[in-house]
């Protein structure tokens, strides 16, 4: 608690006048993490319809997607019954019992996709024990206080009424039961998986309000559970023998064995007639099916439009990232993430906004193919900016996984829809994937107070009599500093003891380090007269020039004399 005399117009009202005034300790403020430059993408993806298509291309597909799919869900049982138990030995005997109902390489794609699956549910249960762990910590806290205490900024308050506070004792029971329910799960190595989606699951139970009749429902069921794709390999024709794609766009695929009767050529392989031709990244694509090098593949039925996709991936080297300080030589642009828009601004590389701050809109609303295209267009303006100028993007390393519960917010509602439409993770790894084709480096930073500290330090000077800051582009600025390596703060307090740097240096503008850093800065341009040169007027470093009983020149001949 610090004690701080009450002034009124700059002068003190009574010396004896004071108030407690309360400051943020260090212990109080959470740990600032340091800025980074963000790795690229690891992989790349392409995708081109296939057109053209028989019926009876179509049918051999559905089939071939049906068995394989019937496969897939066998072994993902017989893994999800190992639990923890499972070995590669345990694999090894999956994937020859595998073989012999298709081939060793879809058996190979179909065990590593179940892996990737079970791993998958394994870190989804995890992170659910620890949401109702956090839920339950925030209950008991509430139901601990008497009913209708008020709350503070760093814990939530007891609950408004007894009618609701014995229903949380209720809702306190339930989450319990349910944390020793995945617990005992989360022990025993048991998951649950729904080949096909848990919500076009339940949409069979409720069809009129998914807008489906039982067949539609069916169809879409059946193309959700097939299973169409093939990994690649180094070395051999074209990167991958399963599913084959020549450079001139011809798909051929290796029929499993009980199905090896609807070859059309050779070696039991299906030729179909429609061929591909990848627009995006159709050099990179072509290279790598000339050298040879591992492509996989995935094919996949669109119910609602009729249509068929080819999907190409590959992996791709990691690239050495540039360091942070060359990074900050130019300066960056900081962009604050906003539910509905992005809020930019550019800096110097000193921390000082420059021009005038960017605002580029998004529409959340409508079907995710809208919201999709809303972020790209945003992010691709973005883009298109910082390029122009050769700028890296500052961005907050933001995460609201933990920051969506009813429990922490309450009957903030409002406030939970806003940051549960945030896309941090979409919006981040799409940046970061867009940025890498252009050039651009991505910078993220710790979003600790960057909201609070900007409106505080950079709202009220970024304003002028045509122009109104706004909150998210004082934060922007915030980020663009907090990247740069600068504080936040503009200035730092006037020392206690009067305006000399007895107590230290009194701005925040110069290093440590720097020379001359406690010396009085010398006029640079010099009087408009021209009579005297830059550096030699009354405040030029010479600090007897601040002796008021005389000038320099005086104190200079009494040295000559004596």
């Amino acid at each position: 608690m610090l004690i701080a005399v009450v002034r009124r117009g700059g002068a003190p009202v009574r010396r004896c006048e004071v108030v407690p005034v309360r400051r943020c300790e260090v212990g109080d403020l959470r740990s600032i993490a340091a800025p980074f430059v963000a790795s690229g993408p690891s992989g790349v993806a392409i995708r081109d319809r296939l057109k053209g298509l028989t019926l009876a291309d179509e049918k051999v597909l559905r089939l071939i997607g049906d068995h394989l799919g019937a496969l897939a869900g066998t072994d993902l049982k017989a893994r999800c019954a190992a639990g923890l138990d499972h070995d590669s030995g345990l694999w090894a005997d999956r994937k020859r019992a595998l073989t012999a109902e298709s081939s060793s390489r879809w058996a190979g794609s179909i065990t590593k996709a179940t892996h990737d699956q079970w791993g998958l549910a394994r870190r989804a249960q995890n992170a659910h024990i620890q949401n109702l762990e956090a839920a339950l910590r925030t209950i008991a806290h509430r139901l601990s206080l008497p009913v209708g205490t008020k709350g503070t900024k760093r814990s939530p308050g007891g609950y408004r009424s007894p009618r609701e506070w014995f229903a949380k004792t209720r809702r306190l029971h339930l989450l319990q039961d349910r944390l020793e329910r995945e617990r005992a799960d989360w022990n025993a190595g048991r998951v649950h998986v729904v080949r096909g989606g848990k919500r076009l699951l339940r949409a069979r139970y409720n069809l009129d309000a998914a807008g489906l009749t039982e067949p539609e429902w069916r169809e879409r069921w059946q193309a959700e559970r097939r299973f169409f794709q093939a990994d690649g390999e180094s070395g051999k024709r074209y990167g991958n023998q399963t599913i084959r794609v020549t450079p001139e766009g011809e798909v051929s695929i290796k029929l499993p064995v009980p199905l090896a009767h609807l070859a059309n050529t050779g070696h039991g392989r299906y030729i179909l007639t429609a061929k591909v031709s990848f627009l995006h990244r159709g050099e990179q694509w072509h290279d790598r099916v000339h050298a040879n090098r591992a492509v996989a593949y995935r094919i996949h039925e669109d119910v609602e439009r009729g249509r068929w996709y080819l999907t190409a991936s590959w992996t791709t080297p990691p690239v050495q990232a540039v360091p942070l300080e060359a990074v900050r030589a130019g300066g960056v642009i900081g962009v604050d993430t906003n539910a509905d828009h992005l809020a930019a601004w550019r800096l110097d590389p000193h921390g000082n906004p420059t021009g005038r701050p960017r605002r580029f809109d998004y529409d959340l609303t409508g079907t995710t193919q809208h919201r999709d295209a809303q972020l790209r267009h945003a992010l691709i303006r973005l883009l298109h900016w910082a390029q122009r100028h050769k700028l890296a993007i500052a961005v907050e390393d933001l995460d609201f996984t933990a920051e969506t519960t009813r429990e922490k917010h309450g009957r903030r509602k409002r406030f939970r829809h806003l940051i549960s439409g945030m896309p941090t993770a979409k919006l981040r790894a799409r940046l970061v994937s867009m940025a890498a084709e252009l050039g651009i480096t991505i910078v993220a930073v710790d979003p600790a107070y960057t909201s609070k500290w900007g409106a505080q330090h950079w709202q009220k000077p970024l304003t002028s009599t045509n122009k109104n800051a706004t909150r998210h582009e004082a934060a922007a600025v915030a980020i663009g500093r907090r990247a740069l390596g600068h504080p936040i703060r503009r200035r730092t307090t006037p020392p206690p003891h009067d305006q000399s740097d007895r107590a230290g240096h009194r701005t925040a503008q110069a290093e440590p380090g720097a020379l001359g850093r406690e010396e009085t800065r010398p006029r640079n341009p010099g009087p408009r007269t021209r009579s005297a040169p830059p550096g030699c007027g009354a405040n030029a470093g010479d600090q007897r020039a601040q002796h008021r009983s005389g000038h320099a020149t005086e104190h200079t001949q009494l040295m000559l004399s004596s």
